[in-house]
């Protein structure tokens, strides 16, 4: 490896860069034109991989995926391997990928001396050794020297960007004769070429508006002209010109204009608090014509019988841009590709149907937690509820939308009496030397007698469910609402676990009833953990451990006794020493949080306690259910 320039530097945002070290492949790392080359917003997993290695991407497929998976304004700058020896050999093979899919994505070319990182991640260990190539050559790296990894991302993306939001309903009608199939194929396909050429005309305008209280003496909305789109620059090239740039028209406007000036900045940078701008698409045909025209009408004659077809698509894309980016580089940079990306991803998906049931595509945005920006799925509608057969389509992200999605209508959580994350009430180090690992994300508190409905002494595994069902709602990863005892006991009547008398019943049940229910209702895998004794339990405190870090879901604690929620363990591997956050679903009160926590209704307990008692009973077994996160990108 070539000796580089000393002053090699990668400014790291994202919170995990390594997303598992169990699984050998490859990450993709994200950039942003709109920052320094060598800094690292994000990273996803490879989705398609070659059948010969792991190594070894699909790159037809994952450049189809990426197209509209990762919003216009986000790149591709390097890939990480994950390695147990010859670093240099997998960084070349990681930047040799990256520059592939940076080509695919381009539309075959990029600068020569662009710069690209390749990362290696030691298999054992984690540790990450970065290099970078700035030639076409990936052979003469450049070793990174100093790394920094940023203690506030969320203010640096967000204090400096913003979102842009485009919906586009179109219609295509289209002639076809019945007798030649054949020709269905040719007429799609010449339609929506015909929307995406429209899209590039001069006549097409794009009208931008604030959602929020903008900059003083800027009108609320703003016209810019297809004609004064320049969409042969590259948006690397494109000079980032600040918020008081403004000519006579108004075309030199930012994208800062439309954002919060004059109040205080959010108390949370994050991008469901982003500041997201409206951009809508107009047929301007209030300008002079580039060249005078006569109306014409014209006239095809069938000479045999014909049929009209009508396709409907609606388009949703957001973009990520820079306060300083001037709006008319917004729309011919991020705007006009992301529709023409998501229309042709849809138009690739409805084609091999145009004469059956045509699939009901629709685009949604998600801002998963280990993510620092949403992410855009195309979801089909018609798959319902089972949520599974999506996994192939789009790798797990499910139907579930924030508020993000359109910020103009009420957040579809319409807010819940439930408490949620009681336990951030609670102290964490308890065990002297130990390591805390927690649930990642939020829950709600659901416990005896809720509703209206008396389940006490019998409910309290039903209630463990609710929460857990609860995390994965708060999380996004479904829409499917928290069952009741009786839902939860029609499920499994319907999978065939009981027979119709044990509906309305009273009748416990345990870990392994829950992951029936959980995979029936959510497509939700899970890992049962079965221990003989109470007293086996902290033995069990490093995998668990694990399985909050890697996870980070709700676990519930069940067996031949009263079933809990934990959400946490605070481990000494040196002594052995630990103890356990139970969220307890046996409270019988109102939604009091001091209450609760004063109760000891949800804390921290030792597995043995100052006065010798042991909290997990000796002479009973324990089955604990440990629900798996679906897999991200």
């Amino acid at each position: 490896m070539e000796k580089g320039r000393e002053n090699t530097r990668l400014h790291v945002l994202c919170r995990k860069l390594v997303i598992t070290r169990n699984e050998p492949g490859l990450q993709w790392l994200i950039g942003s034109p709109f920052f320094p080359p060598s800094t690292i917003v994000s990273t996803f997993r490879c989705i398609h991989h070659s059948f010969r290695s792991p190594h070894s991407p699909d790159f037809e497929k994952e450049s189809e995926d990426l197209r509209t998976l990762l919003l216009k304004g986000f790149e591709i700058i390097g890939a990480l391997i994950i390695a147990q020896s010859d670093y240099e050999r997998s960084a070349v093979d990681a930047i040799d990928a990256a520059r592939k899919l940076k080509r695919l994505l381009s539309g075959g070319s990029i600068s020569d001396n662009e710069e690209v990182i390749g990362a290696v991640a030691d298999s054992d260990t984690g540790n990450v050794h970065f290099s970078v190539s700035r030639t076409e050559s990936s052979s003469k790296l450049e070793p990174v020297t100093c790394v920094v990894y940023d203690d506030n991302p969320e203010k640096y993306i967000w204090e400096t960007g913003c979102l842009l939001r485009c919906e586009l309903p179109i219609q295509l009608p289209f002639y076809f004769q019945p007798n030649k199939p054949s020709d269905v194929e040719k007429m799609y396909l010449h339609a929506t070429d015909a929307v995406v050429a429209k899209l590039k005309e001069p006549h097409v305008a794009f009208m931008f508006e604030t959602l929020s209280k903008a900059s003083a003496g800027v009108p609320p909305h703003l016209i810019v002209h297809g004609s004064e789109l320049n969409s042969n620059t590259d948006l690397s090239s494109i000079k980032l010109v600040g918020d008081t740039a403004q000519d006579s028209y108004g075309e030199a406007l930012t994208c800062g204009h439309f954002c919060f000036k004059n109040t205080s900045p959010p108390a949370v940078f994050s991008s469901e608090n982003a500041d997201i701008i409206q951009v809508g698409v107009l047929l301007n045909r209030s300008k002079k014509p580039l060249k005078s025209t006569a109306p014409v009408a014209e006239y095809f004659s069938a000479l045999e019988e014909a049929r009209l077809l009508v396709v409907d698509f609606t388009l949703e894309v957001l973009c990520y841009a820079a306060t300083s980016l001037e709006l008319r580089h917004a729309a011919a940079k991020l705007v006009i590709p992301a529709l023409v990306d998501q229309l042709n991803l849809m138009k690739k998906a409805t084609l091999p149907n145009l004469l059956a049931e045509h699939p009901q595509l629709r685009a949604y945005h998600f801002s998963p937690s280990s993510l620092l920006h949403p992410v855009t799925i195309v979801y089909e509608l018609s798959h319902g509820e089972a949520e599974m057969k999506q996994v192939d389509i789009r790798n797990c992200f499910t139907k579930a939308r924030i508020a993000l999605i359109n910020p103009m209508s009420n957040s579809i959580w319409r807010g819940s009496p439930l408490l949620k994350d009681v336990h951030n009430a609670i102290p964490n180090s308890v065990v002297s030397g130990g390591v805390v690992s927690l649930i990642q994300g939020s829950y709600e508190y659901y416990h005896y007698l809720q509703d209206g409905f008396d389940d006490s002494g019998w409910g309290c595994a039903y209630r463990s469910l609710q929460t857990i069902i609860s995390w994965f709602r708060l999380q996004h990863y479904t829409s499917v609402d928290v069952p009741s005892h009786g839902e939860i006991q029609q499920c499994l009547v319907d999978i065939g676990d009981k027979d119709s008398s044990f509906i309305g019943s009273r009748e416990w049940i345990g870990a392994i009833e829950l992951s029936f229910v959980l995979d029936k209702l959510l497509g939700v895998s899970c890992k049962i953990m079965n221990v003989r004794s109470g007293s086996e339990l902290p033995e069990k405190c490093r995998e668990l451990s694990l399985h909050f870090e890697n996870q980070g879901t709700p676990i519930m604690i069940g067996g031949g006794v009263l079933a809990y929620t934990l959400l946490g363990v605070d481990f000494n591997e040196t002594s052995g020493d630990c103890a356990f956050l139970i969220l307890d679903p046996h409270y019988k009160g109102t939604e009091d949080l001091k209450k609760i926590i004063n109760g000891g209704w949800c804390g921290w307990k030792k597995a043995i306690d100052s006065s010798g008692k042991s909290f997990f009973l000796h002479d009973k077994f324990y089955n604990l259910l440990l629900p798996q996160r679906p897999n991200m990108v």
